[in-house]
């Protein structure tokens, strides 16, 4: 049996190069080249006919190891709360007081991106910050 190994992680949008650029700055993931022929992104969109421009971007991981982020525009927005999302896990192997300042550390430096801050959640020994990226899309620094 042969098992999936890569996948991508899908977003609905409004603005797929600008959420893709916040996803940028909160996982270290970067902007791939613009396809081939073009020297910059604007360049290939103009290129683009005017409905297709700016329907979707991406971003990935330098080091290939996470999944590639694919952003779509929709013309209906957010409703009501994922189904899915993503943690950003910067505490693993932490606990108590230790865990809870490297999230409060990460939820920090995301707030000056457009981020969210919506509760910090703390038992004395675990611990997670539910936050809200740039259109809403809830995530945990986890």
């Amino acid at each position: 049996m042969t098992m999936t190994r890569k996948f991508q992680v899908t977003f609905d949008c409004a603005e797929p190069e600008r959420l893709a650029r916040f996803w940028c700055e909160v996982l270290g993931y970067v902007v791939p080249p613009p396809p081939e022929g073009f020297a910059t992104w604007d360049e290939f969109k103009s290129s683009q006919p005017a409905e297709e421009r700016d329907s979707s971007f991406f971003c990935s991981d330098p080091s290939g190891a996470g999944p590639r982020l694919y952003f779509q525009r929709v013309p209906e927005g957010k409703a009501a709360k994922n189904r899915v999302h993503l943690d950003v896990r910067v505490g693993t192997g932490l606990v108590g007081e230790e865990r809870l300042a490297a999230l409060e550390a990460e939820c920090a430096r995301l707030i000056p991106l457009g981020a969210v801050h919506l509760r910090t959640l703390y038992d004395g020994e675990d611990s997670c910050i539910p936050m809200l990226d740039i259109e809403g899309n809830e995530f945990c620094v986890d």
